[in-house]
């Protein structure tokens, strides 16, 4: 997980055939290093079609997640060992590099109340029991912290933190992402120097999930703040423009936030590249 990739929702929600060689063309379009794939639909993924168009496209991917309302690791943790190692196994079917996301519960999954120390244990014992089968088959495992409207469980880059070492596995990494953090953290830096220790990957979304540099997201602040810790991960840029009811009320995405996906990508992909150029994180070829 390096240089620039796209959360490929961007083009194709469903992971078709067709919605895979579309995303991996459009990839290439926009000389991407890495996509990122969600796994929405675990049963109509064509594994084997998806991992070559990646080889031939010579692309990396990342897969993500939230789990389903049946397998929520606060409640149901052998449900959702049950639902990742099957996740786990698409993504080495893919190729994927690691398995990424709310892993750790469902979108949208709140209580009312603040996580309990019983929910906080299901979930380690979910995460400790995926991370040792992702390391059989060497792919690495993300937790994503998520805004409080979508998790009551983990919010913030030090829960995050704090989650990985009560589970004590070495192959968890932390999962930032910009929107959430806009939402969540006191400054964006404050988190990325909370995660700092486990941050391999970062969702760059602006803060309300349309083009990246036309909101409210501190730019220089998140990425001078990545320089400063030497980071050396993936950047995805993430934004949503068509979302399906399901996943649309999950997020509470209730309008398109940009015109088209070719604006996100022609106005946000520049900026993005921009700034990491101006602060170190990609060398001045990498920007062309």
């Amino acid at each position: 997980m390096h240089g620039f990739g796209v959360h490929t929702s961007l083009w194709a929600i469903e992971w078709t055939r067709r919605g895979a060689e579309k995303s991996l063309a459009e990839a290439l379009k926009w000389k991407l290093d890495f996509i990122e794939i969600a796994l929405l639909d675990l049963d109509g993924i064509d594994c084997a079609h998806t991992r070559k168009l990646l080889e031939e496209a010579e692309m990396t991917a990342v897969c993500s997640l939230g789990l389903p309302r049946d397998a929520h690791a606060s409640t149901a943790p052998q449900a959702a060992i049950d639902y990742l190692h099957i996740a786990l196994d698409c993504c080495k079917e893919i190729g994927a590099v690691a398995l990424s996301g709310v892993t750790y519960g469902g979108i949208g999954e709140r209580t009312g109340n603040p996580p309990s120390e019983a929910e906080l244990d299901n979930v380690a014992r979910v995460l400790d029991e995926t991370a040792k089968y992702a390391k059989s088959l060497d792919i690495e495992l993300g937790i994503e912290p998520v805004n409080r409207y979508e998790t009551h469980l983990i919010n913030t880059g030090w829960q995050a933190r704090d989650m990985i070492e009560k589970v004590g596995s070495d192959n968890i990494f932390i999962h930032l992402d910009t929107y959430h953090m806009n939402i969540e953290e006191k400054g964006a830096g404050n988190g990325i120097l909370a995660a700092r220790d486990y941050l391999k990957y970062i969702h760059l979304s602006e803060s309300d999930r349309g083009v990246p540099g036309a909101g409210t997201c501190d730019w220089d602040e998140i990425f001078a703040t990545l320089a400063a810790i030497g980071f050396s991960g993936g950047l995805a840029m993430e934004s949503f423009i068509n979302l399906p009811p399901q996943i649309a009320e999950a997020l509470s995405v209730w309008r398109p936030v940009a015109n088209s996906a070719d604006e996100v990508m022609r106005d946000g992909l520049p900026f993005l590249k921009g700034k990491a150029m101006q602060y170190g994180l990609l060398a001045g070829n990498d920007y062309a």
